[in-house]
């Protein structure tokens, strides 16, 4: 299941996660609108997110490794246009 907020960002985190990590559950969330007015916030919107993601590729990696999978394939967007995010990592079945 995959199901993510509109905006080109978001879909550039759905489409970059799909293919590297071939998630079985994937949820991008922009939480930019709770940050307006803090340091980071971009007037364009779409700079602070969380991610909910379930994948195979986490099967026993700690949760520090799995976060790091994730930076891996957002790394462009991390250092251009997304301030935080948030990432919720889990292997299926937990």
């Amino acid at each position: 299941m995959t199901s993510t907020t509109t905006g080109p960002v978001a879909a550039e985190i759905t489409r970059l996660l799909e293919t590297a990590l071939s998630p079985t559950r994937l949820v991008v969330m922009d939480d930019s609108e709770k940050h307006r007015g803090h340091a980071g916030h971009d007037a364009r919107g779409e700079s602070h997110f969380t991610v909910e993601v379930e994948s195979a590729a986490f099967s026993g990696l700690n949760r520090v490794a799995r976060q790091r999978l994730v930076n891996q394939a957002l790394a462009e967007l991390l250092a251009e246009r997304v301030h935080a995010l948030a990432i919720k990592a889990r292997a299926p079945g937990e």
